[in-house]
């Protein structure tokens, strides 16, 4: 093992099992349930809701094993103490930083997230994109389905509540539920087929939201739209 890689396993551990892992389970007193669907080893795509910032830790706090999450890159570039410490942070918890702009600039993400399950890793992904603006769950992004469809990754919907703190009433009485749900039926889904791509997609998202109980939005969520909301 090289150096960097044990410099990210150690601040990976570190992370999550000294100072952000019991904070979130003081704060958030997740229940999880339905943790037998995540493989303990080999690829896997675990594809949440998207509520609040700490969604994607509590994830990985849920699995047993390590989640890669793809983040903006703009997480990691920031000059100063401020930037080598958000570096750290979120390097510790299993971020990747890529380019998530859209558009041709997505490439750099499903290319990524291909690597880490080819790799044998867990790859996590917020399919709706951006935070959710008013507790409904919005479209899917099909990228968690063409990249699960070229490399034969089984996807796991993972159901999240409570992240957002929307019925808490004191810091202490949150609770947060950590959904994983059986993994999606691929069967049908063809990487050359646009229209199974788009189906599978929304399967997705349905399975989430019948767990939930979220409100289905048939258009995508806009990028900022959720900071503007809590502004």
């Amino acid at each position: 093992m090289s150096l960097d890689s044990l410099r990210s396993t150690f601040r990976y551990r570190v992370a999550r099992h000294a100072l952000i892992g019991p904070a979130l389970w003081v704060w958030g007193r997740p229940r999880v349930t339905g943790r037998q669907h995540i493989p303990r080893t080999g690829p896997v795509i675990l594809a949440a809701n998207h509520l609040a910032i700490s969604d994607s830790f509590f994830v990985v706090q849920s699995a047993r094993r390590p989640v890669m999450f793809l983040a903006k890159s703009d997480y990691f570039t920031q000059p100063g103490l401020r930037g080598r410490v958000k570096k750290v942070f979120f390097s510790g918890m299993g971020q990747i930083p890529v380019d998530r702009s859209g558009g041709a600039k997505a490439s750099p993400a499903i290319d990524a997230a291909t690597k880490i399950v080819r790799s044998g890793g867990a790859w996590g992904i917020h399919p709706e994109g951006t935070r959710s603006p008013d507790g409904r769950i919005y479209k899917g992004h099909t990228g968690v389905i063409r990249v699960a469809a070229a490399t034969g990754t089984p996807v796991v919907p993972i159901a999240l509540t409570g992240t957002d703190g929307r019925n808490r009433r004191t810091f202490l009485r949150s609770r947060v539920t950590v959904d994983v749900l059986p993994p999606l039926d691929m069967s049908d889904v063809s990487i050359d087929d646009e229209v199974s791509i788009r189906r599978a997609t929304d399967r997705l998202i349905d399975a989430i939201a019948a767990r939930t109980g979220q409100e289905r939005v048939p258009v995508y969520a806009k990028p900022g739209s959720a900071r503007k909301q809590a502004s």
